[in-house]
Order: C-alpha cells, then structure tokens, then sequence
C-alpha cells in the first residue's frame, strides 16, 4: 500500500471524496429537503431519495474503479464489470452510501438552520417595513383631519374680524411646525407632546371663550419617548364630539401622567346623547387604536366608557419595554383584557 503515500494519489483521493460529497450534499438540500417540505406525499419524496441515493452510490463506485483506482492504485489489478458494480447492494449500502452521505446531512441540517434563520429575518424586515408604511398611512390620516378642523376654527374668527385671528394663525403656526419637522421619527419626547396639546387647548379656548371648561393636568417624573400625534387625536376628537356638539357649556377634563415608566392619558368630555354616533368606536380612535397597536402591541390598553354623558377614552402605556420602535427601556407591565 505504500503507493498511496505519493502527494499526487491523496490528491487524487481527496478530490473524489469531496466531489462525492458535494453530491451528495446537494441532493439532499436542493432536491429532497425542499420536495420533503412542500410535497403533500411523503412516499414520492422517499422514492426520489431511494432512486437518487442509489444512482449516487452507483456513480461514486464506478468513479472508485474505474478513474480513481487507475490513478492511484499499480497495475495490473482487477476491475469488476458495471452489473456487478450494480447489483452489489450491501456493497453500496455498508461503504458507498455511507462514505456519500455521512457529511452530507450535517451540510443539510446546517444550510436548513441558515435558511430558517434567513426567512425570519426576510419575515421581520417585511413585518417592519408594513407596520411603518401603515403608521405613515395612519399620520396621514390623522394629520389632514386635524388641520381641516383647525383652519375651519380660524375661518370663523376671521369671518367676524376678531383681534384674536391673529393668535389663532400664531398657535397654529407652532403646531405645525411640530407636526412637519418633529413628527418624521417614530417617536418623539414626552414633553414635546404636553407642548403640542397646549398649544392646541389655547387655540381651541380662543374659540370657545369663557363657555368651555377646560383642565389639562400633568406630571412627568422623567423624559421617555412615545409615539407621536397619538396624543393629540384623543384630544381633537374630545373637542370634535365633546365640545363641538355642547354648545351650551362644554367639559373638557385632560389628565397625564408618567411614573415610573407607565404613562396614563386620560381625556373626558361631556356630550349630549342625542348627538351620540351611532358607532361604538369614533373614527379617530379607531386610527389611533390601529396605530397604537403597530407600535406597542399587547404593551397597551385604550379603553373607552361613557357615564352621565361623559365620554371617558383612557390609554395606558408601559413605556419600560422594547417596542415595535426599537426604544428600550427596563421593566414590563401586563395588561389584561
């Protein structure tokens, strides 16, 4: 045996086991697995693999004697003919088989972990990019909604030349200026979000005078981010179905809070029953519920009751989680229901 010693014969050697094994290795994960997976009969696959295996077992002896050998091997020797090369099952089973496909199902199960972990992350990248086309969709919504009410506010003073036009066009001025240049990421801080509903409480209060009562309250005991213009719908529909039906005196009560990381908005207004919609879910909230879903998930609870003709809508939020954002933060809060 001392003819396999020459560097050129474990060339030779070699060069024929990888090639086996490249075979092999494709058979099974281009041809078998994806068949395997996606085939609704079982017995066809298994076929395949009994035909492909043993065509590949008969090819790799054939390879053995009748190329590798000549060049490795010093004549004269004996061959044996293609029939038997064929026909020797336990042969081909007990070394060929096993010298074929022993590495080839550890390359196999690797590149099906790979693949596995490529159509996570495809599924991911494309779950993400949905979710910010359908917040992008759902600002939109929100945005033109909100400036179609307001200028209607300032369209009113100016019909009846109030001094108070010109504030309206400057409150309005700054919410704008939050809304184009600020709102562009996925979320913004907390405080800049009290600023924006003040701003538009005082433009809201310059129209109804001295018949709207009014209350915003707030404490934050530390600057987190949250996602924007939410805020400011639950807001603008109070005043919508609130104090735009109540012409009489209508009630407006805001709370904010934010401890601990769990923030709590809660907006009340009074309504009068007549003009209550027949919807159980106004259209804004129902954007801001979708929206509020694409970012936080099951880390929210926005609920909704109604009371001796108060309208009550209350969002809780557990800032202190990795969100749909990508901000993170520390502990977790879970909501029922």
């Amino acid at each position: 045996m001392q003819e396999y010693q020459y560097p050129e014969k474990i060339f030779y050697r070699h060069s024929y086991y990888i090639s086996v094994t490249i075979i092999a290795s494709y058979f099974i994960s281009y041809l078998i697995i994806p068949r395997l997976i996606l085939s609704k009969s079982y017995y066809v696959v298994v076929l395949y693999f009994l035909i492909g295996s043993y065509l590949i077992c008969v090819l790799s002896r054939i390879a053995v004697i009748y190329l590798l050998e000549p060049l490795i091997r010093l004549q004269p020797f004996g061959q044996e003919s293609l029939w038997v090369i064929a026909t020797d099952l336990p042969k081909l089973l007990t070394h060929y088989f096993a010298l074929s496909f022993s590495t080839a199902w550890l390359f196999s199960f690797i590149k099906l972990i790979r693949d596995q972990y490529m159509s996570q992350q495809r599924t991911m990248s494309m779950g993400k990019e949905k979710a910010q086309a359908e917040l992008k969709v759902l600002k939109a919504q929100l945005n033109p909604h909100f400036l179609f009410n307001t200028l209607n506010n300032i369209y009113a003073l100016s019909l009846t030349a109030s001094p108070i036009t010109s504030k309206s066009i400057a409150g309005l001025s700054e919410i704008l200026d939050h809304i184009l240049y600020r709102c562009e990421g996925p979320s913004v801080p907390i405080s800049a979000e009290v600023s924006l509903i003040k701003n538009y409480l005082e433009l809201e209060k310059l129209r109804y005078d001295e018949r709207l009562k009014l209350s915003f309250v707030h404490s934050v005991d530390e600057e987190l981010a949250i996602v924007p213009l939410v805020l400011l719908s639950m807001v603008e529909n109070a005043f919508k179905h609130g104090a735009g039906e109540n012409v009489a005196s209508p009630v407006i009560d805001i709370n904010l809070q934010l401890r601990s990381g769990l923030f709590e908005f809660k907006v009340s207004n009074s309504y009068f029953p007549a003009y209550r919609e027949s919807s159980s879910e106004r259209i804004g909230l129902v954007n801001v519920r979708k929206q509020l879903e694409l970012v936080y998930g099951k880390r929210h609870q926005l609920s909704v009751s109604t009371e001796n003709n108060i309208f009550v809508a209350l969002l809780i939020i557990d800032l202190r989680v990795k969100d749909k954002t990508g901000l993170t933060y520390e502990n977790k809060v879970s909501f029922s229901g």
